[in-house]
């Protein structure tokens, strides 16, 4: 195919709402951003991410190295977690604000960055809370710009204008979208990601395959949703086994990344479903639920729902990985046993019963999928009724295995 003809060490420029530096050694053109911040005129960085990976990737080094060379000086709020919190980011936006920064760099993946795009909006929203901002008490019209460096290949959240955060008091996890937090510089190199754990590398990949799989069979959709959609299915199918046998593949890791990117650009536009909306309660209750695991265990019951109603769509984007669906509608449960097989061989074999989710929960979690204002306007776009009932059966049949057919 012709990512043989693709030299993964030359760094690409790619502009979606950002603009990206995209390929093997992309982390160097830290220093170029840097100096265009000390241009603007941009002293002080709040630097955004989590404990440890912003070191053990290879980000930290050359990033520390060009924020001193140009005299830009910076503090670190490493506190982010996975499924990051309102708190958070309060506690980060009040050290920056103290601290006097004008803007934000962030380096991690979908968590880090998400946090770092909401402390850039309360850094120039000074007395709003991040409460206020996910519970859409008000929508910003600014952020201080926010320089994302990208250390997975799975939310896409480098190249668009989302951001989600769980608020603990409630249990729920919103999303905000907003033009104002589009990263102003992003850095997709793949070397970063050659230290992501197997279940992340996982996990994070499988986060991307259903962005692309949701804007391809929303209500919004359009022909360069479901262009990036082939070409992200394909690749996905294609080196995510590599990269699960061996991390350090370098290519393998560069078409995941791309896989990644343009994933979170076509659901930029065309937007997601049932998938993420059903999701997000999940880790918003449990919130050690890695999100890419939460999205693995309900695909195939909402790939069974919408087949029938994006069946011609849907059984050609899925080629790589349920081969020989013609289109019909009488074939969505083979879909979507076909997807829970592929998942499985993965190694992605958890259902909500696994992970210690009870039938009686089913109520809460769809009381939360209704009352979280962001979901409520995902589910009018997916492609069926989303009425309780379906949001019902969606998760009552990811309990178990479909027809408990995976499992053999």
């Amino acid at each position: 195919m012709w990512e043989k003809g693709i030299n993964i060490h030359e760094v690409k420029e790619i502009r979606s709402g950002s603009f990206i530096y995209f390929g093997v050694g992309a982390i160097n053109k830290i220093n170029a951003i840097a100096k265009e911040l000390k241009e603007r005129n941009i002293n002080k960085i709040l630097v955004v991410c989590g404990k440890s990976s912003y070191k053990l990737s290879g980000a930290w080094e050359p990033t520390e190295k060009a924020l001193k060379e140009n005299n830009i000086e910076f503090k670190i709020y490493d506190s982010v977690t996975p499924n990051p919190t309102t708190h958070q980011v309060d506690q980060a936006a009040k050290i920056g604000r103290e601290f006097g920064a004008q803007a934000v760099l962030a380096i991690g993946g979908g968590s880090p960055i998400d946090a770092g795009k909401s402390i850039a909006i309360l850094l120039k929203n000074t007395d709003k809370t991040a409460r206020e901002l996910y519970e859409y008490k008000f929508a910003p019209k600014e952020a201080a710009p926010v320089i994302a460096i990208n250390l997975t290949h799975g939310t896409g959240t480098e190249a668009d204008r989302f951001a989600v955060v769980s608020i603990p008091e409630t249990e729920t996890k919103p999303a905000i979208a907003y033009e104002c937090i589009y990263p102003l510089f992003s850095i997709d190199d793949p070397a970063l990601t050659t230290k992501l754990p197997k279940e992340q590398t996982l996990y994070v990949t499988i986060d991307a395959l259903n962005h692309v799989l949701e804007s391809c069979s929303n209500i919004t959709t359009s022909p360069l949703a479901i262009l990036f959609t082939k070409e992200a299915v394909r690749l996905i199918a294609k080196y995510l086994p590599v990269a699960l046998e061996n991390a350090e593949d370098l290519t393998a890791r560069y078409y995941l990344m791309y896989a990644a990117m343009i994933a979170g650009i076509s659901f930029d536009s065309a937007r997601l479903h049932f998938t993420h909306a059903l999701e997000h309660p999940m880790s918003g209750i449990k919130p050690e639920l890695p999100h890419g695991l939460g999205l693995a265990m309900l695909l195939p019951a909402v790939i069974k729902k919408i087949y029938a109603s994006k069946a011609e769509i849907l059984s050609d984007v899925l080629e790589p990985i349920v081969p020989g669906l013609n289109g019909t509608a009488g074939e969505a449960e083979k879909a979507a046993i076909g997807i829970e097989k592929w998942l499985f061989s993965l190694g992605v074999t958890s259902k909500l019963a696994d992970q210690g989710f009870k039938l009686e929960d089913i109520d809460v979690l769809t009381k939360q999928v209704f009352e979280t204002a962001s979901l409520a306007g995902l589910l009018k776009l997916a492609p069926v009724p989303a009425d309780e009932n379906t949001v019902k059966e969606i998760y009552t049949e990811s309990f178990s295995p479909i027809g408990n057919v995976a499992v053999k």
